[in-house]
């Protein structure tokens, strides 16, 4: 069992994955949710940013991360077919019997399933990942109560299950998603140093020209401002960021 790290530190641990980025985790507060849920399965917290995903503000349990727990927890797997249209796996445990599990390309374009992108780049990988899936969860669910594999969650919305729509016209302005431009906002406002600012400087640059890139050179601008009247700069400090337009 792993000692239990105190709540302040999985806040700052939180802070720190939501802010790098990776992970799919946007939000400190989605990382500090998953993290309360690796401590409470008696791992370390920062095990959630490695086996978690968050896909479409749902928690997902990497496939590799399910199927580790479930050989750690005494269970077994033979793989059978192994090809880009049809995945085998026999799946075993001592308190769940044995069943095997078979998903084909055909399966998959029956359910719906394929207009996910990923589908056409990576079959058999998804063939796999719904092998494991379901495998688990019929011989030995306690690994896996409550989440589901990135691959599941991804084929769950409801943008990707429907039928293409026609083309549209080209767009006359570029819009940034909400949730990415609320997330680089909130983490200029938590940047500490001019350096930290400096790390985002290649996210600024990425939102197009308009009023959302407006919003961010005002709020970058205000919390460089803040950083320099809470701590005096050394001599010849740079700039990290100016108010005019097209210099972020």
């Amino acid at each position: 069992m792993t000692a239990l790290v105190p709540v302040d530190q999985i806040e700052r641990m939180a802070v720190s994955v939501a802010r790098s980025g990776l992970f799919g985790v946007k939000t400190p507060d989605q990382a500090m949710a998953l993290m309360l849920i690796a401590q409470a399965e008696g791992l370390h917290p920062a095990i959630a940013a490695r086996d978690y995903h968050v896909i479409n503000g749902r928690p997902a349990l990497r496939a590799d991360a399910m199927l580790a727990r479930f050989q750690a927890a005494g269970g077994k797997v033979e793989w059978g077919e192994y090809t880009d249209t049809k995945v085998v796996g026999k799946f075993s445990h001592p308190s769940g019997g044995s069943v095997e599990i078979a998903w084909t390309t055909k399966m998959a374009q029956d359910a719906g399933l394929t207009r996910n992108p990923t589908w056409k780049s990576y079959p058999r990988q998804m063939l796999r990942s719904r092998c494991i899936s379901e495998g688990i969860r019929t011989v030995y669910p306690g690994v896996t109560v409550g989440t589901y594999t990135p691959e599941e969650v991804q084929d769950m919305d409801p943008a990707v299950r429907q039928a293409p729509p026609p083309p549209a016209p080209e767009p006359v302005e570029v819009v940034v998603d909400p949730d990415d431009l609320n997330v680089l906002l909130e983490q200029i406002e938590l940047a500490s140093t001019l350096e930290g600012l400096e790390l985002l400087r290649a996210d600024m640059r990425r939102v197009p020209k308009g009023p959302d890139r407006n919003r961010v050179i005002a709020a970058a601008t205000r919390r460089a401002d803040q950083i320099r009247a809470e701590q005096e700069p050394p001599a010849g400090d740079p700039q990290i960021v100016q108010a005019e337009e097209g210099t972020v």
